[in-house]
C-alpha cells in the first residue's frame, strides 16, 4: 500500500504569521522554495507564488495541448482531453481578468465542439454535454449572443439513451451536472426543472429497485457489472448531484439513508471500499473511488441535512487523505491535486485553519517538489500529463483556487 503514495511528514500545523517590520516583509518575499520555508510563508506571498506557478503551468498545457496539437482536438473530453485546457483557461479568466484567456478558450471550445458533433457521450466530463455547456458559458461571459444561442441549441438536441448509465463520468448525473452548471452561471430556469426532473425520476427509480434487490440501502447503482461506491462511477457521485437537485421528502431521505449505509460500512480506517463487492481491499485514497471522494460529499451532505454525523465522517475521511494522500500521482482524479480539495472542502464548511493549512501543505509539496519527482520517475504524471483530471492541468487548477480558498470549487465536481 505504501508504494501508493509518499509518507507525510509534514507538520500537523503550522499557524502563519504576518510579517511585521519591513525586512520580514522583504524575507517573506525572498525566501527559498525549500518545503518547510513554503509551509511557514505568510499568505500573500506563498499565494503569489502558487498564482506565478498557476499562470506558468497553464501557457504550457496550451502550448502541448493546443499549439502543438495544430488546433485539433485528438480527445475532447474535460477529463482528459482539450475541453480540459478549456476549463482551465476559464478558470485562469476568472482569476487574472484576462480576456485573451476567454477568446482561447472560446477558441478551444469551437474545435471541441467539431470534434464532438457525432458523439454519444452525454455528460459534462467526457461527453457532448460538457462541450455545449462551457461554451455557452464563454459565449455568455464575451458578451457573443450567437455563440450563445448555438451552443444552447445544440444542448437541447443531447438525447439520453434508455441504455445510459447512472454514474457522474458517463452516465445520467454526468448530464445533470452539466444542466446544474449551465442554470448556476446563465441563470436558473436555462435548463427547466420539468426536464431535469424526468432524469431524476429515472435515476431514482433504478437506484429503489437495485437497493430492493439487495435489501442492505436505499439506493444502489451498477456501472459495468460493479456496484461502485466511490464520486467517478458510484455512490459518492451520484448522491452528490442528486443533493443539488430539487428532490421529494421521501428521495431526500433514501439519498441520506444511502450515505449513512456507506458511513456505517466503511473501514477501520475511515476510508471507503471502491465498490459493493470489495470489501477488504482498504487501498485507494482518490477522488474517483475511496476516502476523497466521499468526503466531498459528506461535506455536502453535512450542509444539506445537518446532521454531524456527515461531518464528523467527512473528518474522518479527511485524516485518511491527510495520512495516505500524498500520492504518487499529480492529477484531480486519483493524485495529490484532488485530494486537496478534502481539506479545502472542510475549510469552507468549518473555517478551522487545520484544513486551510493540509491545503496549502498538499499544494506546497506540488510546487516545490512535482516537477522534480515527475522527472525522477518516483511521481506519474498521468497517462495525458497536460490534461485536467489526469495531468498537470489539475495541479494548475488547484494553484489557481488558492488564491481564495473560500471559494474554491472541486472542477466539474463542486458547484
Amino acid at each position: 500500500m505504501a508504494d501508493r503514495f509518499f509518507p507525510n511528514s509534514m507538520p500537523e500545523f503550522v499557524p502563519e504569521t504576518a510579517p511585521s517590520t519591513p525586512l520580514e516583509q522583504q524575507e517573506a518575499v525572498t525566501v527559498g522554495d525549500s518545503l518547510p520555508k513554503l509551509l511557514a510563508m505568510p499568505h500573500a506571498p506563498l499565494w503569489e507564488r502558487l498564482k506565478r506557478a498557476a499562470l506558468d503551468l497553464k501557457e504550457t498545457i496550451v502550448v502541448e495541448t493546443w499549439g502543438l496539437s495544430g488546433q485539433r482536438a485528438r480527445d475532447f473530453t474535460l477529463y482528459c482531453g482539450l475541453l480540459g485546457t478549456a476549463f482551465l483557461l476559464l478558470k485562469s479568466y476568472h482569476v487574472t481578468g484576462n480576456a485573451n484567456d476567454l477568446a482561447l478558450c472560446s477558441q478551444v471550445v469551437k474545435a471541441c465542439d467539431a470534434a464532438s458533433a457525432t458523439s454519444r457521450d452525454v455528460s459534462f466530463l467526457c461527453g457532448r454535454a460538457g462541450v455545449c455547456a462551457l461554451g455557452a458559458v464563454a459565449a455568455k461571459l464575451a458578451g457573443d449572443d450567437e455563440s450563445l444561442r448555438y451552443y444552447l441549441a445544440q444542448f437541447e438536441k443531447i438525447k439520453l439513451p434508455r441504455s445510459l448509465p447512472d454514474e457522474l463520468l458517463y452516465g445520467r448525473v454526468g448530464f445533470l451536472w452539466a444542466c446544474l452548471f449551465l442554470n448556476k452561471h446563465l441563470g436558473q430556469g436555462t435548463v427547466p426543472s420539468t426536464y431535469t426532473r424526468v432524469v431524476v425520476d429515472e435515476i431514482i427509480k433504478n437506484g429503489r429497485a437495485m437497493g430492493r434487490k439487495l435489501g442492505r440501502c436505499p439506493l444502489m447503482f451498477e456501472w459495468y457489472g460493479e456496484k461502485y461506491w466511490g464520486a467517478a462511477h458510484g455512490l459518492a457521485g451520484i448522491m452528490h448531484v442528486l443533493m443539488d437537485m430539487d428532490l421529494k421528502p421521501d428521495e431526500l431521505e433514501d439519498v441520506k439513508g444511502t450515505l449513512k449505509y456507506m458511513i456505517h460500512n466503511r473501514f477501520p480506517s475511515g476510508n471507503y471500499p471502491a465498490s459493493e463487492d470489495d470489501r477488504k481491499r482498504d487501498v485507494l485514497v482518490h477522488w474517483c473511488h475511496g476516502a476523497p471522494g466521499v468526503a466531498l460529499t459528506l461535506v455536502k451532505a453535512a450542509k444539506l441535512f445537518g446532521d454531524k454525523e456527515f461531518l464528523d465522517a467527512a473528518i474522518e475521511a479527511a485524516e485518511v487523505v491527510w495520512n495516505r494522500g500524498l500520492l504518487k500521482r499529480v492529477g484531480i482524479c486519483h493524485g495529490i491535486s484532488g485530494n486537496a480539495y478534502v481539506f479545502l472542502s472542510l475549510y469552507q464548511l468549518t473555517r478551522d485553519a487545520k484544513y486551510l493549512y493540509r491545503a496549502k501543505a498538499f499544494a506546497c509539496f506540488l510546487l516545490e517538489r512535482a516537477h522534480k519527482l515527475i522527472s525522477q520517475g518516483e511521481m506519474h504524471a498521468g497517462d495525458t500529463p497536460y490534461s485536467l483530471f489526469e495531468g498537470q492541468g489539475g495541479m494548475a487548477y488547484l494553484f489557481f483556487d488558492m488564491i481564495d480558498p473560500t471559494q474554491s470549487k472541486f472542477p466539474a465536481y463542486e458547484l
